[in-house]
């Protein structure tokens, strides 16, 4: 098998998207669920999550890019210190636990703030604090799936992901129509279901990565206390070059929460259109981010073994696959909007589907447009980030976000454009955005970097 081919990638690609497959299928679920639920539901549910993850984020990229210093030793074959690696990913996850849950008032003023309707204020705000009260269970599953994707043992991330998913969808049944004896939850009994099925999830993490081969042989090697402790250097290396990829993060889900609470301003059918659409946008979205995880895997390993012409090999190659698969999506966006759309129907709509579908119908066609600047956004941000070059995509991601989009956004809603001005904007953004990140990676600045002084490195 060729290093950096195509068979390389998709061997690596596959079980990635198999994994956020199962999140497209449960976040689908969750929506349409919640849709037969109550029509405020699907729209608190978005808005009141996305802020969730807002607040979560930044330090589930830190925890989670401890995977990419795993990525770069398992590349060059220290394996200890691939271990260590994730374990401080998992301390600076459980660091994150105290600050997520100070952030809980800041959010419920937020939405308190947001001019959204006050049925869907009560929902987000309901939904909003279960989630955040779960927060730390993200960054830790990111931290140890991250370990095993970029060792790449990638059956053992699918295979919980699967059990996780499935989980996740058989409790929302459960919970949010009050099922088996269990009361009616609607949206608390959906946010119920996302912690429960997330400590599923860390619950099987943690017992594989236990019993894993390196893992053993790193304990039996250091010994309990030695092998848990903080390590100080490699924590400040992480943090080096994970916080930069968290400002992004947070800056790009802020950006967008920020957009979402924008269109809730634009009136009752506009802001469900809105919402269903970006329900719909993550059935693209979602898979992509297993192709951009590949891109920042392989790279990463590439550049921890010394092959940087190799490591953009494989960058270049998952951009074009990613690239295929969305072409195909934005098809069906455009040839099926309607069908979509149907998936959503409530049976106490507050605005009927007809004047939902004309608003979101264009809505569609947009973002098939959109998604193809979108792919590359995704895989090479992601492949930039393997590289180590986090500092560059936090600068440029913030110039663009907060001097751009936003600003831009703001005035369209202040001069009353309507939604779909809104959504032409963001497309502009995000060609934009896509342009810049491909000057940055074809140039190839990053192949200099390296996140690993030697292999040899111990703590």
């Amino acid at each position: 098998m060729r290093k950096g081919g195509y068979r390389e990638v998709w061997k690596v690609a596959l079980p990635l998207l198999l994994s956020q497959a199962c999140f497209v299928v449960m976040q689908f679920c969750d929506r349409i669920m919640l849709s037969r639920f109550s029509s405020q539901a699907i729209d608190a549910a978005l808005s009141g999550g996305m802020l969730a993850f807002c607040f979560v984020c930044f330090f589930q990229a830190v925890a989670s890019y401890a995977g990419t210093f795993v990525a770069q030793y398992s590349g060059a074959g220290d394996t200890r210190n691939a271990v260590l690696s994730a374990i401080q990913g998992c301390w600076l996850a459980i660091v994150g636990v105290v600050p997520i849950l100070l952030m809980i008032p800041l959010g419920n003023w937020i939405i308190s703030i947001s001019g959204h309707p006050a049925g869907v204020v009560a929902y987000e705000k309901e939904y909003f604090e279960i989630l955040m009260l779960g927060g730390f269970l993200s960054p830790l599953n990111g931290a140890l799936g991250g370990y095993f994707t970029s060792t790449l043992r990638l059956r053992v991330n699918w295979t919980v992901n699967t059990a996780g998913c499935a989980l996740n969808v058989l409790l929302n049944w459960v919970l949010i129509y009050g099922h088996w004896g269990f009361p009616v939850g609607g949206i608390r009994g959906a946010g119920y279901a996302t912690l429960l099925s997330q400590g599923f999830m860390l619950a099987i993490f943690l017992a594989v990565f236990c019993f894993d081969r390196h893992v053993r042989t790193a304990w039996r090697e250091l010994r309990f206390v030695r092998f848990l402790r903080p390590r100080a250097r490699q924590l400040a290396d992480i943090l080096r070059f994970g916080m930069p990829n968290g400002i992004k993060l947070l800056s790009d889900i802020g950006a967008y929460t920020i957009f979402v609470l924008f269109t809730g301003r634009s009136g009752a059918a506009s802001f469900t259109a809105s919402n269903i659409a970006f329900s719909i946008n993550n059935l693209a979205f979602a898979p992509l981010l297993g192709f951009g995880l590949a891109a920042s895997t392989l790279v990463a390993r590439y550049q921890g073994a010394g092959d940087p012409d190799t490591a953009m090999r494989t960058g270049n190659r998952t951009l074009l696959l990613s690239l295929f698969y969305m072409i195909a999506v934005g098809v069906t966006f455009v040839c099926m909007a309607r069908f979509y759309f149907a998936l959503f129907l409530t049976d106490d709509p507050i605005v009927t589907f007809d004047e939902v579908f004309a608003v979101g119908r264009p809505m569609l066609i947009i973002m098939a447009a959109w998604g193809i600047f979108d792919t590359v956004n995704i895989v090479i941000e992601q492949a930039l980030a393997g590289a180590g070059d986090t500092r560059f995509v936090m600068v440029y991601v913030l110039i663009t976000n907060w001097l751009l989009f936003i600003p831009g956004a703001a005035m369209l809603v202040y001069w009353n454009f309507g939604i779909l001005a809104l959504w032409f904007w963001m497309a502009i953004y995000v060609v934009i955005a896509s342009a810049g990140l491909w000057i940055r990676w074809v140039r190839g600045a990053w192949k200099s970097n390296s996140l690993i002084a030697s292999a040899k490195r111990t703590n």
